[in-house]
């Protein structure tokens, strides 16, 4: 009798959806959630940030409330997780991880301010972090990050600009380059939607099903 071995999706408990802004991450894991049996969907609320349009018109005035209170909201997110607990065959699926948080400290705040930031950032930080399971990153080239962004035509990132974005996905690349925590899928936003094209979608949910590797790249020549 032959032994039937678990595939990735199967296994994973949470799986994040990242990368820069622009890359599409929200709208992946939408489909992932709708997708996968019993997936509960997480997503990052920006509107309910009533600092993140005063800091792409003045970022140096309004950077470190903008962080803290995405800092407050995502870890309000997981720890409601937390109190109403999975069940056994359930999944999560989110457009975020904690870490992303230290990452835009680092870019956008002042040294004092990123300080004090690291100093909250540490007395919340649960014992245990809420580590993924799987995180799928979503690269794309800036122009193409710039083209995402002005179309979606939300009025808090009009004044975000390429140079940013630019910045933005050079602390992604960073950071992820470095990233050992969890089984890591690189995917090539800029030839594959895997969001608004069926086939792109289909192959990325069997390239998903039958990694093997810790850290694995997809792409038309991937």
């Amino acid at each position: 009798m032959t032994r039937q071995t678990s595939t990735m999706l199967e296994k994973v408990r949470y799986i994040a959806v990242e990368g820069p802004i622009g890359a599409g991450k929200t709208s992946l894991a939408q489909r992932l959630a709708t997708y996968l049996p019993s997936a509960k969907p997480v997503f990052e609320r920006p509107q309910d940030n009533p600092f993140l349009a005063r800091f792409y018109q003045h970022p140096e005035r309004w950077a470190l409330p903008a962080q803290l209170s995405f800092l407050f909201q995502r870890f309000e997110q997981l720890a409601a997780l937390g109190r109403e607990g999975m069940g056994e065959n359930q999944c999560i699926v989110a457009d975020f991880m904690l870490e992303r948080d230290p990452l835009f400290a680092r870019l956008n705040l002042a040294p004092d301010e990123l300080a004090l930031y690291e100093k909250i950032y540490a007395a919340m930080k649960p014992p245990s972090l809420f580590v993924p399971d799987l995180v799928i990153y979503l690269q794309a080239p800036v122009t193409a990050l710039a083209e995402r962004v002005y179309k979606r035509g939300i009025d808090a990132e009009r004044r975000i600009t390429e140079s940013y974005l630019e910045k933005v996905a050079k602390h992604y690349a960073d950071f992820f380059f470095r990233y050992e925590a969890s089984p890591l899928f690189a995917v090539d936003a800029a030839v594959l939607n895997p969001v608004d094209n069926d086939d792109d979608f289909k192959l990325l949910v069997t390239r998903l099903e039958e990694m093997r590797g810790y850290r694995e790249f997809f792409g038309y020549a991937g």
